[in-house]
């Protein structure tokens, strides 16, 4: 490790030297640990970090509108759209990779629960569900029932791995969570957690900040870090090792995520893609959500502050909004295109603002918690290897199906806990009342779905369908036709079990 002259002489030579003007107050733990720290920073390249820190918030945003481009149709599949036959061959094909053990699953788990309200990672949240599990165990349960499908198809015994990146505040929370719940009846050795890399938040005018007198304010580097978190944790080899060759990559929060999604798989495979993205039809033409489309030619994302309202308005011959595939961070990769990233296109990755509120020690010492933003942290995202991709496919799902995000604490007016909840639930009585259950409330009035998943209503239809009951609304006719249930009403193993022996 670098002695103290060298670390100054490092910060000194970045314009950083306020890093250490608290070293004399320190115990000699703290300097141990804050060396320790100090040697994980990338010094050489700190200049650069937070020169371009302060250059990007002061840029103007980009506008992208006259280059833009519609995808094109032949890389599209969608599942309102697409005929019966091509849907259930792109299932075939999906479970039968699966059912070969070439499909992982990949989880983004390193950011915190901070919009949410909470100091714990956001997979570890309930929702307030009947069962009250958590979005870890509903997504456990998944990967469960996905192995199932697979096995009872092609007579196999096939494992999907579970990927999942944290960063330095969720790794030890979200491992101690696991084991707490015995990982959720998965094989430990299938549940590979990895860190991704740290960067130091920094002022408006490019100055890192100090979260304490020894302790440099860090962030995970955003969902875009995860290909160099693939390198340093060699887990590309550890892919290799178990002959995975797809990859279903997710965040976390997204309650209705269809784990190694079989027809998602599918439509890729059968295409030869290497990159592929689910995308849901945007709510409305100004909907706050980045647009999958193309750039002078290439595919990518474009972010709605880089679109012009009357951009978004725009339609095609068919009356549809041309720009209308909003992007969900639901992504499909093959290993060998990971692997072409990571050695090849990760320095190119483009890095985005974020202005966040960033606990700091002054000047003098003392602790502030801001109340307006004073710092920048930069992130790269996921999605910005879409122009890397030699054959990038989209799919396109059904929003009320497979996509409601849990952001926010209960206080705003979307993607919050309720929503979250409520979207699921709605989605279960809609396969119940398929499956031609009728559904009742304790007093005997027939349920309703909730004309709005963000109403706060408790007259809402609680029905809960398990996972390792029905993957996405397989199944239930035989246990449910012709059935009257008064919610709240879980149908778990157990309940499965009773109803089919009636």
């Amino acid at each position: 490790m670098p002695s103290l002259e060298e670390f100054k002489q490092a910060l000194e030579s970045a314009g950083q030297p306020h890093v250490l003007q608290f070293w004399p107050e320190l115990s000699e733990d703290q300097r141990d640990a804050f060396l320790q720290e100090l040697a994980q920073l990338d010094l050489q390249g700190l200049k650069a970090h937070c020169e371009a820190a302060a250059a990007a918030v002061s840029a103007p945003p980009a506008c992208l509108d006259q280059d833009m481009e519609p995808l094109h149709p032949d890389t599209v599949g969608s599942v309102r759209k697409s005929d019966t036959k091509s849907l259930s061959e792109w299932e075939e094909q999906g479970l039968l990779q699966i059912s070969e053990n070439r499909v992982g699953v990949l989880l983004l788990a390193g950011g915190q629960g901070t919009r949410l309200g909470v100091q714990y990672p956001k997979g570890m949240y309930n929702v307030g569900l009947p069962s009250s599990k958590t979005l870890y165990q509903i997504q456990a349960e998944r990967i469960h029932k996905i192995q199932e499908i697979a096995d009872s198809k092609h007579g196999s015994k096939c494992t999907v791995p579970w990927y999942i990146m944290t960063s330095e505040f969720t790794l030890t929370p979200t491992e101690k969570f696991f084991k707490e719940n015995n990982y959720f009846g998965l094989q430990p050795s299938n549940v590979i957690m990895f860190e991704q890399r740290m960067i130091p938040a920094v002022t408006f005018d490019g100055k890192v900040i100090l979260q304490g007198k020894g302790k440099i304010a860090m962030a995970p580097d955003g969902n875009g870090g995860l290909y160099q978190a693939l390198l340093d944790n060699n887990v590309l080899e550890d892919m290799k090792k178990r002959g995975v060759e797809y990859l279903h990559v997710y965040c976390v929060d997204n309650i209705l995520v269809k784990m190694a999604d079989p027809v998602f798989i599918g439509f890729c495979v059968s295409k030869g893609a290497d990159c592929g993205a689910k995308v849901v039809e945007k709510a409305y033409p100004a909907e706050p959500v980045g647009v999958v489309c193309r750039v002078r030619g290439v595919s990518q994302v474009v972010e709605y502050s880089e679109i012009k309202p009357e951009t978004t308005e725009l339609r095609g011959p068919d009356g549809e909004f041309l720009y209308s595939a909003g992007n969900i961070c639901n992504h499909f990769f093959t290993r060998t295109f990971l692997q072409d990233v990571g050695e090849k296109f990760k320095s190119q990755l483009k890095q985005h603002v974020a202005i966040k509120k960033v606990p700091f020690i002054d000047t003098c010492g003392n602790q502030v918690k801001p109340t307006k933003p004073n710092g920048i942290k930069m992130e790269k995202f996921v999605f910005d290897v879409f122009p890397f991709s030699r054959n990038f496919v989209v799919f396109e799902v059904v929003r009320e199906d497979e996509f409601s995000p849990l952001k926010n604490a209960d206080d705003a007016a979307k993607d919050n806990p309720t929503t979250a909840r409520n979207s699921l639930l709605a989605q279960h009585y809609r396969w119940a009342t398929s499956a031609g259950a009728t559904l009742l409330d304790e007093h005997g009035n027939a349920l309703l779905p909730s004309a709005s998943t963000s109403a706060k209503d408790s007259t809402l239809a609680q029905v809960e369908i398990s996972p390792l009951v029905s993957y996405f609304g397989e199944g239930l006719e035989q246990l449910l036709k012709g059935r009257t249930l008064t919610a709240p009403f879980i149908l778990d193993e157990k309940r499965a079990k009773e109803l089919q022996a009636q």
